[in-house]
């Protein structure tokens, strides 16, 4: 018989597996950052800086303010213990996961070498010669080795053929990123940056499926087939075979949650064997628009009944939120959502608006200020100015002390989550 999972606890045994609930160390380390990314299995990587950069939040969302050096040290480098690829979107991956993605190079090798429009057949030789730059030179970003002309071909950035090129050999393993400078990308040979024994032939792809699906699973707690295909951007046909292994092996164990499905017939889902199953969860977090608890949205709508959307890319009259709209976990709900941004210059955190979910906590604004407080202490500002804007705002401004600012200082860890 397939047992039952609450939808609560189903909500509960997602954000454990996450790293919720947890007491937040004093002092975060690189013990305590290994610990998230050895959880989530990566962190995803966006371009946006206005408040902070996507990947450095996560382990905020979890461990309090830790430096971010901490973190750079582990992404960059030949020594780091990550390593970027296409694993989500660009993500940093721990190391050993490399071996894992083969397949997924194997299969933009076959597209970029295909008879028809494939991009590195048609450039072949631009490809043996990127290699030979980096051989000779070592590893450098496309900036420092392209001779054409970075055309501009789109609203955003325009690409020379050297760039894209070495974008492909960077989906298809030829080369590696090794840290980012501005944000540009590093480009090395694998060779270059990584440990001799990475740079074997991977697992068999429905070996490495299963191991991935596993390493999902864990990371979600309980999932569906979809859950667990999206983490690592796979299809549902992909995993459903790795899905039946790991039941047979006893590492997933088939559940149902009411409300989980179409028609009223609960979609088959699994919880993972070591998943554990708090009775509570207490705790505040401001979330990435990339967190694994948001970023894939019939998920975030499944389990806790909230429909999000990054408005980044909207035309800003058309924005109903804000640019850079953060989810605020308060417990085991999604319950508001802040727009925020580092105006470093002043030295000031400005929540640009705020919005409350219907049923949010009537102590939310008292709860969160701790943690916009610990928020801008982290990004080396002094005060949190608001606004204004927004149905959470006046009480935000009134709970930081009536004026719309309070200092930064003032924050603890202890102050924004339970154990």
């Amino acid at each position: 018989m397939v047992d039952q999972v609450s939808p609560a606890l189903a909500r509960r045994i997602s954000l454990a597996a996450q790293g919720f609930g947890r007491r937040a160390p004093a002092a975060p380390g690189t013990r305590q950052l290994a610990g998230v990314v050895d959880r989530l299995g990566l962190l995803q990587i966006d371009s946006v800086n206005v408040f902070e950069r996507s990947h450095y939040l996560p382990a905020f969302s979890r461990v309090g303010g830790y430096e971010r050096d901490l973190l750079d040290r582990m992404a960059w480098g030949r020594r780091g213990r990550l390593v970027e690829y296409w694993a989500h979107q660009a993500a940093f991956i721990p190391r050993e996961l490399w071996p894992l993605f083969e397949f997924r190079r194997t299969e933009y090798l076959r597209k970029g070498t295909a008879e028809s429009g494939g991009w590195l057949r048609e450039h072949r030789d631009l490809a043996a010669w990127l290699r030979a730059e980096l051989a000779e030179h070592g590893p450098m970003r496309a900036s420092e080795i392209e001779h054409d002309a970075n055309e501009r071909r789109g609203p955003w950035w325009g690409w020379s053929d050297a760039k894209r090129t070495l974008e492909w050999m960077f989906l298809t393993g030829e080369v590696v990123c090794v840290e980012r400078r501005r944000f540009e990308r590093v480009y090395a040979l694998p060779e270059q940056a990584l440990e001799p024994h990475l740079l074997d032939h991977g697992p068999a792809e429905p070996d490495a499926v299963r191991v991935l699906v596993e390493r999902a699973a864990a990371a979600l707690g309980i999932a569906t087939s979809a859950d667990l295909a999206d983490y690592w951007r796979m299809s549902q046909a992909q995993v459903r075979p790795a899905i039946a292994d790991l039941v047979d092996a006893g590492d997933l164990l088939p559940v149902e949650v009411p409300g989980w499905g179409n028609g009223g017939r609960p979609a088959p889902a699994w919880v993972h064997r070591d998943a554990r199953r708090p009775r509570r969860i207490e705790g505040v977090a401001l979330l990435s628009p990339f967190d694994p608890v948001v970023w894939f949205r019939p998920r975030t709508e499944r389990i806790f009944d909230f429909h999000y959307r990054i408005e980044i890319y909207t035309p800003e009259p058309q924005r109903r939120f804000g640019y850079y709209s953060l989810p605020v976990l308060v417990d085991d709900r999604v319950v508001a959502r802040v727009d925020l941004k580092s105006d470093r210059k002043p030295g000031v955190l400005r929540v640009q608006s705020a919005w409350a979910e219907p049923g949010a906590p009537d102590d939310l604004a008292e709860r969160l200020v701790p943690v916009l407080r610990e928020a801008a202490a982290w990004q080396g500002l002094d005060d949190v100015l608001v606004a204004g804007r927004g149905d959470l705002s006046p009480a935000i401004s009134s709970a930081l002390g009536g004026s719309g600012a309070g200092s930064a200082a003032a924050a603890t860890a202890s102050q924004r989550r339970g154990a």
